[in-house]
Parts: C-alpha cells; sequence; structure tokens
C-alpha cells in the first residue's frame, strides 16, 4: 500500500483549485460572448431602422427649407405691397385732401351763412307751456330751446 505524502495532497488540491477556476473563467466567457451577440444583434437592429429614420428626417428638413424659402419670398412681396399701399395713400391724401377740406369749409360757410340769414327773421312769440297745473316761464323755456340748437 501506498502511503500519499503532503506533497501529493497539496498537488492535488492545486491541481483541483485549477480545474474549478478554468470552469468558472470558461463559463463568464461563455456568458460574455453571448452578451456580445446580443449587442451586436441590437446594434445591427438599430441600425437597419435608423437609416430610414435619417432618411425620412433629412427629406422633411429639406422640405421645411423650401417653405422656409416660399414664406420669405411672400413675406418680401408683403412688405413690397405695404410700401407701394403707403405711397399711394400718401400721394391720394395729398392730392385730393387739400381740396376736400377746402370744399368741406366752403360748404360750412355755405350752411352759416344761410343759418345767419334765418336768424335776422324775427321769432315768433313763444308759446306758454303747462306742467301739471303750472306754468314754466318763457325765459326757461328758451335757455332749454337754445341748449337742444346747435350747428
Amino acid at each position: 500500500m501506498h502511503v500519499v505524502s503532503g506533497g501529493e495532497v497539496a498537488g492535488i488540491l492545486v491541481a483541483v483549485f485549477w480545474a474549478i477556476l478554468v470552469s468558472f473563467l470558461a463559463v463568464a466567457l461563455a456568458r460574455v460572448a453571448q452578451t456580445l451577440k446580443a449587442t451586436t444583434k441590437l446594434v445591427a437592429d438599430v441600425t437597419d431602422q435608423a437609416v430610414p429614420l435619417l432618411a425620412d428626417a433629412s427629406a422633411a428638413v429639406r422640405s421645411a427649407q423650401t417653405q422656409i424659402d416660399r414664406v420669405d419670398a411672400i413675406a418680401t412681396d408683403v412688405q413690397e405691397v405695404t410700401s407701394n399701399a403707403s405711397a399711394l395713400s400718401t400721394t391720394v391724401a395729398s392730392t385730393f385732401g387739400g381740396p376736400l377740406v377746402k370744399v368741406a369749409a366752403f360748404g360750412y360757410g355755405v350752411r352759416r351763412a344761410l343759418g345767419a340769414r334765418r336768424d335776422d327773421v324775427p321769432a315768433k312769440e313763444p308759446r306758454r307751456t303747462v306742467i301739471v297745473g303750472r306754468t314754466v316761464p318763457a325765459a326757461r323755456r328758451g335757455k332749454r330751446n337754445l341748449r337742444g340748437k346747435r350747428d
């Protein structure tokens, strides 16, 4: 019978330890490989979906730029029309404004003159107004009538 020495026992323990260590490392490497495969697949899927999205975004940006160019052209036209309208209103005001003011002043003068001629005609005798059994003096009636009468 063979007796196992301490060195042989130590060698067997080291060999078992290394076998266990290698097994753990193999399991860890297998899991890392699975993770890398899943990551590679995920990146490929994202790339497949991102390329069409980027193409659509690029088309949308081009369309937006076209619309902005159109709006800019419209704004320029509106600004030109506004300046033309302003110039036209200034021209109309200077052309017709002076003569219209003169015609209005002439009409006002004629109306005042005709009104003054009517005032030269003697007034009728004021009537007496009866309110609930009492008489209002003509002087008060006259003031009330003057307030209502304006040119």
